[in-house]
């Protein structure tokens, strides 16, 4: 099903979607504050110096936000992330991860760019939660 939405969800990202022909400007703040934007009640699972992340679940369903200290920081979480595949929502030091219908759904209320990626690993594909997994790259 992710492949069949991929498309509408690369038009949403360009700007040329029908529903939102764009999204709204790229939202900055606390994890709170973005969460709040996002309309979840975040569910702090990581609280470090280098970044802070939480779980989220809204009508749209789940996903994980992520806010960093430094765009570096930022941009190596994600590369290394993107192992593992998945959706992301990226904006300005903080990531959304979830399903593509998810992520979509919340560019509607955060902004953003929408990037993809492609598992690498076929034994960690799966909707098991990996993206729980990402924050141990960087918790030690």
């Amino acid at each position: 099903m992710t492949g069949c939405s991929a498309g509408g969800e690369q038009e949403a990202a360009d700007g040329a979607g029908k529903d939102h022909p764009s999204a709204p400007p790229t939202a900055t703040g606390t994890l709170e504050q973005l969460a709040e934007k996002a309309g979840c009640e975040p569910k702090v699972q990581t609280d470090a110096d280098e970044l802070r992340q939480a779980n989220c679940t809204t009508s749209n369903g789940r996903y994980v936000l992520t806010t960093f200290a430094t765009d570096r920081g930022q941009r190596e979480w994600i590369n290394e992330a993107k192992d593992y595949g998945g959706s992301y929502l990226v904006g300005r030091r903080w990531v959304a991860v979830g399903e593509a219908k998810v992520v979509a759904a919340l560019r509607g209320r955060l902004g953003g760019t929408v990037e993809t990626a492609s598992p690498h690993h076929s034994e960690e594909s799966g909707d098991g939660g990996n993206e729980e997994g990402h924050s141990g790259h960087h918790g030690s």
